[in-house]
């Protein structure tokens, strides 16, 4: 999914299922995938490393998560320029929003002023993040910080065991961001319990650079039409941004929806959205077949760091 538009969309999202009182559960949505079965071997490797094809990790019991109840001892996570953020207690199962970290904000600084976070990272996966809270001078806000529940399950994680937040600090009225506050880290109460391994079972497409993308399956009756899954390792020593270019589904040129970040030795599962409108347009009723280029930035200052060549993979 487009991350940079995921806040919008995961809104316009919650309208929708609360308006129908109901959203697919994770078994009706597994009818409707395919996994990736083949990948076209050539220019998608570098650094003398082979692709192939991973053996599936065994995942926890889904339902082991409604019986953990993580917690968290109460913490100042920063106090910078007369503004200052406690952590004051882990919530569990808040509505569809999934977990989160109640804070408590105070700003005793001279204006008005929104904080709000770059980065959430959860078991080093990176979360979408809906965090945003405007403080009038002199004035208190308690707020939630959100763990995305759906990506939380799109990465495996049944126990929030480490919370890495990148916050900053703008002005209410501009908008600018006036600082951006060093990394804090919270470690629940189920920290040695978390599970770390890798959910990349799937079809390796990209090895190079310290970077692995491995597409997992194709789900043909997403939101916004069809979206190809894909897992992002990132080791290469630099925060990157990916994206995707000339992407063809059966031999058609369409338009897709893809820019993940992923930070430095973390890990990522995000999706390539095809519009259903684009799919409708070149009578695509099943994806098939996949050609497209990977494009791999340097996050911090946007220079390209490689392009890939055309990589083919499919479903059948």
């Amino acid at each position: 999914m487009f991350r940079n538009h995921k806040k919008l969309w995961i809104i316009v999202l919650i309208v929708v299922v609360l308006g129908v009182g109901a959203a697919m559960s994770q078994k009706d949505k597994e009818k409707d995938v395919k996994p990736i079965t083949n990948a076209d071997s050539q220019s998608q490797t570098g650094n003398n490393t082979a692709p192939g094809e991973n053996t599936p990790q065994a995942t926890s019991d889904s339902g082991s998560k409604g019986k953990v109840k993580e917690s968290i001892t109460e913490q100042v996570l920063f106090e910078e320029d007369g503004v200052k953020v406690t952590a004051k207690e882990y919530v569990n199962d808040e509505l569809i929003w999934g977990d989160g970290i109640k804070l408590l904000i105070e700003n005793n600084s001279t204006k008005d002023v929104r904080v709000g976070c770059d980065a959430l990272i959860v078991n080093n996966y990176m979360i979408s993040d809906l965090f945003s809270s405007t403080v009038a001078v002199g004035k208190k806000a308690n707020e939630t910080l959100h763990l995305s529940s759906s990506d939380l399950e799109a990465a495996g994680i049944d126990v929030v065991g480490q919370i890495e937040i990148y916050f900053y600090i703008s002005d209410a009225s501009s908008y600018m961001i006036e600082k951006r506050l060093d990394p804090v880290t919270i470690k629940t109460s189920e920290y040695a319990n978390m599970d770390t391994t890798p959910n990349d079972a799937g079809k390796e497409l990209l090895n190079r650079d310290g970077i692995r993308v491995v597409g997992k399956y194709v789900d043909e009756n997403s939101f916004w039409g069809a979206g190809i899954l894909l897992y992002i390792e990132n080791k290469s020593g630099k925060k990157i941004t990916i994206t995707c270019d000339d992407v063809s589904i059966n031999g058609f040129m369409v338009t897709a929806l893809f820019s993940s970040t992923v930070y430095d030795q973390k890990m990522a599962i995000d999706d390539i959205t095809l519009l259903s409108s684009d799919l409708e347009k070149n009578g695509i009723t099943s994806v098939d077949e996949v050609e497209l280029k990977f494009r791999v930035r340097d996050k911090d200052t946007f220079g390209v760091l490689f392009e890939t060549d055309p990589i083919k993979f499919s479903t059948k």
